[in-house]
């Protein structure tokens, strides 16, 4: 019989307590506790969405096609009613050909090189296919209507309910060529969703006239009532399969962000969407969809959001030693186990400097000059700059591991400014100014600051991470922005928002591609985004929701500390991107 080295390529580490080098699956012995244990990563139960970059142009009543990578949005009303369609491609919308009749509240089914899209506001009974390159009237439905569901493929279709007016239970299958009634929905309705491969299996659910929670299933011949919704709703919006769909957003009213997903026998609630809307199109399937456009207060919407389902990683935060003084406005350097806090509200506290070693945190020696709503950068506890801010919004101070030294001003004097980068290579963005919010941008070489390109959007009391050459700005203030701009060493170019507008947050991270978000306001919250390069996505929340807090550290091994709740806050937590479970082999 083979030994456990001979299968795995390793012998059984004997270590006392749990192996912090054990990877995913290893086996090692405890022999502190006696035990031998194993260690994997713990990965999501549901599912989560993600912000994406948004549509070209906002709309309700738009229709969707395709997965979640390779979508098309249709029509839709912007207003007025719009033929415009564009093309999703895992990242950014592009505009392409129009529908030959302009609609909105129509359904559509297909890929997104092989569409259908038909019925809608008029209420019209146009037919249209989508080629990859343009659209081609084809044969009409049989019965006109708006604010009706559809599903399947250009090939082999349904289409079931909406408003003639009123609403209707009229079912009709496309098989390529024309459309035929069939047997009508149980319940007449407009406003619903559906789900469903082809024309021989579909699922139809919510709608109106007041929110419906019934769910039917069509079997090729006839629909029957199965489990409702667990949240009635109308002008929702539906995707996947008759055994495997999702419900997301709607009315209920007001509107809502709930996601629910079908099993083929019950509907559970999973993650909600970031921007609760009605109206909204959408494509993909239940482990990889997406959600675009629709309505909300206080008009149309152009966000998009990216669903993934089961199977990801899931991070937490977990406590770490408290501040010796609690504070907020404060400033930050350095790593997960190496971090600086400097400055910071009130007053007694703006010269304040502690170091963090991954346990506790260690009173050093003061800043200069006290100050707070400054900004900080720096890799370690060893080595960390401190620029501008109140007192001295022109100041700039060097940490060697021991004192802070002045060294040269910046050229823009600034209050609520962030930055990220080295004691030799710095980047300080936004800020305010008197007179109003900041655009400047400044580059620290380690010995002067050099004014470069501006932001697109002024703002003060945002968030900054990344590097000199590699950077990511989100959020700040006034207004509250969920704007997110991201930095290549020459310019600042807007990309996908943060899930919520929201100021004063902590960062962590090492470029445009890969940083964390945490916490801000008004009011204190503990939301954690994380950015992956093109979108946003929620991940665990602070267990302490704080604004004006300190950040540092990377995506998969992150710091908080300090804020204001309030009051102001001591706490410190530490962000591990996967939690890992331990289990105990037993008899």
């Amino acid at each position: 019989m083979a030994t456990y080295k001979e299968k795995v390529g390793t012998s059984v580490v004997n270590y006392a307590g749990n192996y912090p080098g054990a990877v995913d699956g290893e086996l090692w012995y405890d022999s502190t506790n006696k035990d031998f244990k194993y260690q994997y990563v713990n990965l999501t139960a549901a599912g989560s969405w993600r912000t994406g970059n948004n549509l070209n142009t906002g709309r309700s009543g738009i229709a969707g096609a395709g997965t979640r990578d390779a979508a098309l949005g249709i029509g839709g009303d912007a207003p007025p009613s719009t033929g415009d369609t564009e093309l999703y491609n895992g990242t950014n919308w592009t505009e392409v050909n129009n529908l030959t009749t302009a609609r909105a509240a129509l359904a559509a089914s297909g890929t997104s090189t092989a569409a259908l899209a038909f019925g809608g506001s008029g209420p019209t009974a146009v037919t249209e296919t989508w080629n990859g390159s343009n659209w081609t009237e084809v044969n009409d439905l049989n019965t006109a209507r708006v604010i009706l569901a559809g599903d399947g493929t250009q090939t082999s279709s349904l289409a079931f309910g909406g408003s003639v007016p009123p609403n209707t239970t009229a079912t009709e299958l496309w098989n390529g060529t024309n459309w035929t009634a069939v047997n009508a929905l149980n319940t007449a309705r407009g406003a619903l969703a559906g789900a469903g491969a082809d024309n021989t299996s579909s699922l139809a659910f919510g709608g109106s006239a007041s929110p419906r929670a019934q769910t039917e299933l069509w079997n090729g011949t006839n629909w029957t009532e199965v489990n409702d919704l667990n949240t009635g709703r109308t002008y929702v919006t539906g995707t996947g399969l008759a055994t495997a769909a999702l419900a997301i957003g709607g009315e209920v009213p007001p509107n809502t962000a709930k996601t629910e997903e079908w099993n083929g026998t019950n509907w559970t609630e999973v993650a909600d969407l970031a921007s609760a809307r009605n109206d909204l199109g959408s494509s993909g399937t239940t482990t990889a969809a997406l959600a675009f456009g629709g309505a909300t207060p206080p008009g149309i919407v152009a966000s998009t959001e990216e669903w993934t389902g089961p199977g990801a990683p899931v991070g937490a935060w977990s406590t770490g030693g408290s501040l010796n003084t609690a504070r907020t406005n404060i400033a930050n350097a350095g790593t997960q186990t190496s971090a600086l806090g400097f400055g910071g509200d009130p007053a007694p506290t703006k010269a304040l400097t502690e170091s963090y070693n991954g346990s506790n945190w260690t009173e050093v020696n003061d800043l200069n000059t006290g100050r707070n709503t400054m900004g900080g950068s720096g890799a370690s506890n060893t080595a960390a700059l401190c620029f501008g801010g109140t007192i001295d919004p022109n100041g700039t101070e060097l940490w060697n591991g021991s004192n802070w030294t002045a060294v040269n001003d910046m050229a823009t004097g600034r209050i609520y400014l962030s930055g990220a980068g080295t004691t030799t290579a710095t980047i300080a963005a936004g800020g305010e100014v008197p007179g109003g919010n900041s655009a400047a941008t400044e580059l620290w070489n380690g010995t002067n600051w050099t004014e470069v390109n501006d932001l697109n959007t002024a703002r003060y009391a945002g968030a900054t991470a990344g590097t000199t050459t590699s950077a990511l700005t989100f959020g700040g203030a006034n207004p509250q922005y969920a704007q997110t701009e991201s930095w290549n060493g020459t310019n600042w170019t807007e990309v996908a928002d943060l899930s919520a507008a929201k100021q004063a947050m902590g960062a962590a991270g090492t470029s445009n591609t890969s940083a964390l978000g945490f916490g801000g306001g008004p009011p204190s919250t503990g939301n954690t985004e994380e950015w992956n390069g093109s979108s946003w996505a929620e991940v665990a929340n602070l267990s302490v929701a704080r604004r004006q807090l300190g950040g540092a550290g990377t995506v998969d091994a992150a710091l908080a500390f300090g804020g204001d709740v309030p009051p102001n806050s001591a706490s410190t937590e530490e962000w591990s991107s996967s939690s890992n479970v331990v289990k105990t082999l037993t008899d």
